[in-house]
């Protein structure tokens, strides 16, 4: 090995050391989370996940959109979780406070973009320091993911999702992609590049989700999945 990297690597040791002792108490940060996150959201009753850009504005046709379909999954008997912050989140929020449902946010302190917004319900604005157990909240307690145009945020969510009903470490809900002509090209990508061209995905995961571009059509994909299916946490 290089001398410079040889003692690049044995002066940061002492650094590593210090910084591993530290990770005992890490656990017990984690445990808190995980423990708040738990006994909150178990009291809430069935929700659906609503998740999109932060950066979506008021007046815009998919903060507009989110809002419905938020409302009209109040009106059919679901609260309505977020990441608590602005923009599509803030839009989901809104739809189930206004429309007289539980708005829950799972709110994470961000560098920029993530404030809670007003429409949350005080009891259910949860804050989280670790992604990871903010991730697993939205999982094991929304019926739904109802995902809406957004960026990297919201391609993990989405991802995260199919990979766990792929391979059956979570039971199937259901998963509404809103607006087709935002969602074409992924979709094709998929359909073209993972399963037609290099057979990484079956043909059966593409029913893992959905499409549509109305609040309707996407409460009714859900409502629809429930007459068949019963209404639990997800693991």
């Amino acid at each position: 090995m290089d001398s410079n990297i040889s003692s690049y690597f044995s002066e940061r040791k002492s650094e590593w050391k210090k910084h591993s002792g530290q990770e005992s108490w890490t656990v017990f940060k984690i445990m808190a989370e995980f423990v708040e996150g738990f006994e909150k959201m178990s009291e809430i009753g069935p929700c659906v996940s609503i998740f999109g850009s932060a950066r979506t504005k008021p007046g815009t046709k998919y903060y507009e959109l989110a809002t419905e379909v938020a409302s009209k999954l109040t009106q059919a008997g679901f609260g309505v979780i977020t990441g608590g912050g602005p923009g599509i989140m803030e839009a989901g929020n809104k739809g189930a406070n206004e429309a007289g449902g539980a708005s829950v946010g799972l709110n994470i302190m961000l560098p920029f973009e993530q404030h809670s917004n007003p429409y949350i319900d005080q009891d259910k604005d949860i804050n989280f320091d670790y992604f990871f157990v903010r991730k697993v909240m939205f999982v094991k307690y929304s019926q739904g993911f109802v995902v809406i145009p957004g960026g990297f945020g919201t391609l993990d969510e989405l991802f995260e999702a199919l990979t766990l009903i792929q391979t059956e470490k979570i039971d199937q809900f259901p998963v509404v992609l809103m607006g087709k002509e935002f969602w074409s090209g992924l979709t094709d990508w998929i359909k073209n590049t993972l399963l037609e061209a290099h057979g990484n995905i079956s043909p059966q995961d593409m029913d893992l989700f959905t499409v549509v571009d109305t609040a309707d059509e996407a409460v009714a994909y859900i409502t629809n999945f429930y007459q068949k299916h019963l209404l639990k946490p997800n693991f």
